[in-house]
């Protein structure tokens, strides 16, 4: 076991876990950050996406090690209210369905808004082919984030 001093959602943590451990079990079984989902365990669909230095990372595959000094932002540290823009623009479109990948589309759009502020399409389209819904409101998605791009 090591100590790791994290920066998450603004404020510093100390964790008690060993090196290889992920990023995703830091945060949900040490931390109670649970708005990060575990879903495939492989990088491959998205659900546990979170921001790292502002990129969008799949925390499932991120040993706890990487991290160092980074600043990590999770679904719950995205804004204080719910008042980001791509959550409003995602109620408003009302995208979520059984709303398990949520919090990683939402996070990954976040992270494209931020880097690309006015993104086309096929932007959008790129960005988000990362995630997966297994609901299939890929649609609703891309209005979502194309809505948050233009109230942003």
């Amino acid at each position: 076991m090591a100590n790791f001093n994290l920066k998450i959602n603004g404020k510093s943590h100390s964790v008690d876990v060993e090196d290889d451990t992920p990023l995703l079990w830091v945060l949900r079984d040490h931390l109670g950050l649970v708005g990060t989902k575990f879903s495939c365990g492989i990088a491959q669909c998205g659900a546990c996406t979170v921001h790292i230095n502002g990129n969008a990372t799949f925390s499932c595959m991120t040993p706890v090690s990487s991290v160092g000094n980074s600043e990590v932002v999770t679904i719950e540290g995205l804004s204080e209210r719910g008042d980001h823009p791509v959550q409003k623009a995602w109620e408003e479109v009302d995208v979520a369905q059984c709303g398990y990948c949520q919090s990683g589309q939402i996070m990954t759009a976040a992270a494209l808004l931020k880097n690309n502020p006015n993104p086309s399409m096929e932007e959008i389209d790129n960005a988000m082919n990362r995630n997966i819904c297994r609901c299939g409101t890929y649609h609703k998605i891309r209005e979502a984030v194309a809505l948050a791009a233009k109230t942003n």
